[in-house]
């Protein structure tokens, strides 16, 4: 009785969600995006879309040339969520199961008389019953792997897609290996598998022969180690981790690529990562702020450092300091957001501290701001996630940017991810047309602000402007600015 785990992965979930729920999709090449636009890439594609060669990562242009006929659907994460739940207690209803893999896979873990091959088999069999059971369509498969160890059963449970069942014993280790590709592993992706490579390790067939001292130098770790057990069966306790960081990141849609638009999801991304940090008893100690330009392979990148604090006006103020350093590139000439517009934004709260481990406020200013977020908090979780929110996040959610997303390793809170606010827009919308004209009103404005401001900041003849820092970029800053240098040096 070498079998200790049966391992579900729900079948291009995302995708197949989109076709259990309309029937015009079903049997169709399907790909669920983040936003609807050629820029983006593929989060998730169909069965019938992954025969033409569209999968996870693909970009949206790539995946027209190979697949003309393929549909594209604005990702649901609520929807996903409400199914992997539905999964999770029919799964439940055959056998108890271990924590979610991820949305899309869990882990099952056998014990006694469960261990045995016909068992563990009719047990799979169970599941996938299950699920046409409770009416979710067929277009909705699981695979399932079976093996002694948990990495085994996942491998396993790609080896046969879709709605696949396959069974490793101890016995048909290492050659059931064999066919696979180096890439086929979890924890082998492009840059070990060059590693690997220059390690002299070609195949898998290779990679199996190859002591465990050659793979943990090939890793260049304990890591290396720990892939020979698993490898060979051993069932390898997983290693605990320590929260890092929080952060979110966004493509921006065409409406949003201009440095207004990118400040409101920036803004909107931070409110959303300081609640995370609160809601999960962290401080941070830094914040790391990222934009990609369109036609530029150069970022906008700032490195901040500062007392460990959770408060979202304290983070969003160091935020607008930073931002406005852009601004001025912008008011000046030297960034043309008409040439370069943003592409994506990115920022992440870093240096972890539990709140436990960091002494309290002492400043009343401090305190004041610390109480302003609890509340914010507590109106959020009780009416809906940005049910109140601050003025500069106003443009991010009337456009319904960086809604929730859901990460390949965890499972988000739709209480604490999902935006209310703008599906409350959208339904005033919908019944008077109140909230459109408010937002073609409050463009207009802004054009009219932008230019006003813009004529008055500009240098006069008799003291033309003089750049200063590296490349002219901008001298010090208030926080940081001797240590945090931009990496553009061309604006």
């Amino acid at each position: 009785m070498t079998l200790r785990c049966l391992f579900v992965d729900f079948d291009s979930f995302f995708a197949s969600v989109e076709q259990h729920d309309s029937e015009a999709l079903r049997g169709k090449p399907v790909a669920v995006v983040p936003v609807a636009t050629d820029t983006t890439c593929c989060l998730a594609a169909s069965a019938e879309a992954k025969r033409h060669g569209v999968k996870t990562g693909t970009g949206v242009r790539e995946a027209k040339e190979r697949c003309p006929d393929i549909t594209f659907v604005l990702a649901r994460p609520a929807r996903y969520i409400e199914m992997h739940k539905r999964f999770m207690d029919a799964i439940e209803d055959c056998i108890p199961h271990g924590e979610a893999a991820s949305i899309d896979e869990v882990p099952c873990y056998l014990i006694g008389r469960e261990r045995k091959r016909e068992n563990a088999v009719a047990i799979a069999n169970n599941i996938k019953q299950r699920l046409l059971d409770l009416g979710i369509s067929p277009s909705m498969t699981c695979s399932i792997g079976i093996a002694p160890n948990k990495f085994l059963a996942k491998t396993a449970s790609d080896m046969n897609k879709p709605n696949g069942l396959t069974v490793i014993e101890q016995e048909d280790l290492p050659h059931a290996l064999h066919p696979l590709a180096l890439r086929d592993f979890c924890g082998i992706g492009p840059s070990m598998e060059a590693r690997l490579h220059h390690a002299g390790i070609e195949t898998t067939e290779q990679l199996c022969a190859t002591s465990r001292e050659q793979l943990r130098r090939a890793w260049g770790s304990v890591e290396g180690e720990r892939f020979w057990y698993q490898l060979r069966g051993f069932d390898v306790p997983e290693r605990a981790r320590v929260r890092g960081s929080i952060g979110h990141s966004h493509v921006l849609g065409p409406e949003l690529r201009s440095f207004e638009g990118a400040r409101a999801v920036l803004f909107k991304l931070l409110a959303k990562a300081a609640m995370r940090l609160r809601h999960e008893k962290f401080r941070a100690g830094g914040m790391a702020i990222r934009i990609r330009f369109v036609g530029r392979d150069d970022r906008f990148e700032r490195d901040l450092q500062f007392a460990p604090i959770d408060d979202t006006p304290a983070l969003l103020a160091m935020l607008g300091e930073q931002l406005e350093r852009l601004r001025k590139k912008m008011i000046s000439g030297r960034w043309r957001p008409s040439r370069h517009p943003p592409l994506s934004v990115a920022v992440t709260l870093t240096g972890l501290e539990a709140v436990s481990s960091v002494s309290g406020e002492l400043m009343p200013d401090r305190g004041r701001a610390k109480a302003m977020s609890a509340v914010l908090d507590r109106i959020n979780q009780r009416y809906g996630n940005n049910a109140l929110y601050f003025g500069a996040m106003q443009e991010a959610l009337a456009q319904g940017a960086a809604p929730m997303r859901i990460p390949f390793s965890t499972i988000p809170d739709v209480a604490l991810e999902e935006d209310i606010a703008p599906q409350r827009q959208r339904d005033a919308s919908d019944a008077s047309g109140a909230v459109e004209l408010w937002r073609l009103r409050e463009r207009q404005f802004k054009v009219l602000a932008e230019n006003t401001h813009r004529e008055a900041r500009k240098p006069k003849p008799s003291a033309p402007h003089k750049p200063s820092g590296t490349g002219g970029w901008g001298g010090k800053s208030k926080q940081n600015d001797d240590t945090q240098p931009v990496t553009w040096d061309l604006f």
